[in-house]
C-alpha cells in the first residue's frame, strides 16, 4: 500500500470522525462486485461518498495527493481490467435520492433508471417507460445519453448539477447545453461529475404507464441475454446499420473466447458464461471489429468503457 493510499486512509477516518456525511472506505476492494459484467481485479480503494460534500472531499483529496480516481455508478456499461485500478474508485451509489414536484423529478446521479422509472410510474408520470430496465445510474444515463426503444434521456433532461473537474465547483448546464449526442453528452467532453439530474416528465393514465412498461420488459426479457452478467449493447449502432445483425450475418453469435461469448440471444451482447476475464472480452471485441471490417469496410466503435 503506498503512502498516498495510507495517508488518504487516515483522512476519511478522520472525516468520518468529525462530520454527520460519511464516507465507507474498502480496500483491495474485486470490481467484479461493482460492475454488471462481474469481471475485474481490485481497486486500491473502493469509497462510497454520502452526498456532495464527501464527494467534493474525496476528489480534493486524490488531487491533493496525486492519486488518480474514477467515478463509477453501477457499473452497468464498464468492463474493468483484469489488473484492476491502482487508484480510488469512487461509486456515486449513495447520491441516490429521488424527489417530484408536479411533472419535474429531480434524482441524484446514483439513482437506479429502474427505480427512478417506478416512482415516476407510482406518481401517473410518463416519459421513462422505455429505460426501465436498463441496469444504469442517473448519472451514467445522462453521461451516455442512454436510450432504448426509440427513447434516450436527452428527450426528458432539463437541467443538470455537476461538479466541475478542474475547479471542484458545482456547475450547472441546461436543456441544449447538455449537447447530448447518441451515446454523446457535454460530459464526456468537459469530465464533469453530474450529481443531479432534472427530468421534464408529464402526466399519463397510471395503467397505461404500467402496460408500456410490461411491453419494454417483455422485449426485454425475450431479445436480451438479461440472464447472464453483460454490459449491455457492446458497440455503438454504426449508422444505417444494425451492429447486431452485422455481427449475426458474420457468423459469430455465439462465438466464444473463454468466458466470453457473443449472445445468442443477441449478438450485439457479449456476456459473462463464467469466469470470463477482461481479457477475454478485449479479445473477442477486437475479433468481432477484424471481422466486420474485412467483410465490411465498417469499423466498429465500442460504446463499453475499458477502465485500467
Amino acid at each position: 500500500m503506498s503512502e498516498s493510499i495510507t495517508a488518504i486512509k487516515k483522512l476519511i477516518s478522520d472525516y468520518n470522525q468529525a462530520h454527520t456525511s460519511k464516507i465507507s472506505v474498502f480496500e483491495n476492494e474485486n470490481m467484479s462486485r461493482h460492475t454488471t459484467f462481474k469481471i475485474g481485479g481490485c481497486a486500491k480503494i473502493f469509497a462510497l461518498p454520502e452526498d456532495t460534500e464527501t464527494l467534493v472531499f474525496l476528489l480534493e483529496m486524490c488531487e491533493n495527493f496525486g492519486e488518480k480516481y474514477y467515478i463509477i455508478g453501477h457499473g452497468s456499461n464498464l468492463l474493468v481490467d483484469d489488473g484492476g485500478f491502482d487508484g480510488v474508485m469512487i461509486s456515486t451509489e449513495g447520491l441516490n435520492r429521488i424527489d417530484i414536484h408536479g411533472d419535474i423529478m429531480a434524482a441524484g446521479s446514483g439513482a437506479m433508471l429502474t427505480r427512478c422509472a417506478s416512482f415516476a410510474y407510482k406518481n401517473s408520470l410518463s416519459g421513462m417507460e422505455c429505460l426501465y430496465g436498463i441496469p444504469g445510474s442517473i448519472g451514467g444515463a445522462v453521461y451516455m445519453n442512454a436510450g432504448a426503444y426509440g427513447g434516450e434521456m436527452a428527450d426528458i433532461v432539463i437541467e443538470t448539477v455537476y461538479i466541475d473537474k478542474k475547479t471542484h465547483k458545482i456547475s450547472l448546464v441546461n436543456g441544449k447545453e447538455h449537447e447530448f449526442g447518441y451515446r454523446e453528452s457535454i460530459f464526456r467532453k468537459n469530465g464533469g461529475i453530474i450529481i443531479e439530474t432534472k427530468l421534464s416528465l408529464r402526466s399519463g393514465d397510471y395503467n397505461e404507464i404500467g402496460k408500456t412498461i410490461d411491453k419494454y420488459k417483455a422485449a426485454r426479457r425475450e431479445k436480451q441475454p438479461i440472464e447472464y452478467p453483460s454490459a449491455g449493447s457492446v458497440f455503438k449502432r454504426y449508422p444505417g446499420k444494425y451492429t447486431a445483425q452485422l455481427i449475426d450475418e458474420a457468423g459469430l453469435k455465439g462465438f466464444t473466447v473463454g468466458g466470453a461469448q457473443v449472445s445468442e440471444k443477441h449478438a450485439g451482447f457479449i456476456i459473462n458464461k463464467g469466469g470470463a476475464t477482461a481479457r477475454d472480452v478485449l479479445s473477442l471485441i477486437e475479433i468481432i471489429k477484424k471481422k466486420i471490417s474485412d467483410s465490411h469496410g465498417i469499423e466498429l466503435e465500442t460504446e463499453i468503457i475499458y477502465v485500467n
